[in-house]
């Protein structure tokens, strides 16, 4: 958040009065349209995992996956990024979901908004349009959510609510994306249901039973995880 110092003393000159505050940035269209320069797709729930339950190849194998998957539907004239944290261990620090995937606005395969901004996107409010109908793939298709069988709305982030790693300690993160039998993984809920009264996070609700792809399953997974356009 940008301070902004208040003059104290009527109108003096000497460009010593309080620097106007810069414009804001103008609203993000709630919807693109098709054949722009760039494909509309900017976020998207992976269609598939690799199959290796919590083992994604660390950061770069799921950043590559993503990249993978886009491709193939046509948004791979964006970068994109896997809305994963890790935590610190072996001497390397932390790294935050929120900090890897840019400044937003995302759209999903439709052109629809999801978020305008790292701060929409993790609001309380319901600036964030991450549901069933919204967080769908990059084909556009729907993700099972908590009315259908099998239920597949857990997605794996290892993030805390506000999209930060989760402190050192308790591996929540399958072994920093690596591990398909220790640990277990954090996850949210696309379709916003399951746990308790009211609208669950999109992005941190429970650990899983563990990192196998069964252990994913059996929770309500099945390895999925989210995708963002850094551009």
């Amino acid at each position: 958040m940008a301070l902004f110092a208040m003059g104290c003393g009527g109108n003096g000159g000497g460009g010593t009065g309080a620097a106007e505050p810069p414009a804001a940035p103008p609203s993000a269209p709630r919807s693109l349209e098709m054949g722009g320069a760039k494909s509309v797709t900017r976020f998207f729930v992976t269609s598939k995992g690799p199959g290796r339950g919590g083992d994604l190849g660390g950061l770069a194998g799921a950043d590559a996956h993503c990249q993978a998957l886009a491709t193939a539907e046509g948004a791979g004239d964006h970068t994109w990024r896997a809305y994963l944290s890790v935590s610190a261990r072996d001497g390397q620090p932390a790294v935050n979901a929120r900090d890897r995937i840019g400044r937003g606005p995302w759209y999903n395969a439709e052109g629809l908004l999801i978020a305008a901004s790292l701060d929409d996107l993790h609001s309380d409010s319901d600036k964030a349009v991450i549901n069933k109908q919204t967080a769908v793939t990059e084909r556009l298709d729907p993700v099972n959510g908590v009315d259908d069988s099998p239920n597949q709305h857990d997605i794996l982030t290892g993030s805390r609510p506000d999209g930060t790693a989760l402190p050192a300690g308790e591996d929540l993160t399958c072994g920093n994306w690596t591990s398909s039998g220790a640990g277990r993984a954090q996850v949210g809920h696309h379709d916003r249901q399951g746990a308790g009264a009211g609208v669950n996070p999109w992005n941190s609700v429970h650990p899983s039973r563990g990192c196998s792809q069964d252990d994913l399953r059996v929770t309500g997974g099945a390895g999925l995880f989210y995708c963002f356009a850094i551009d």
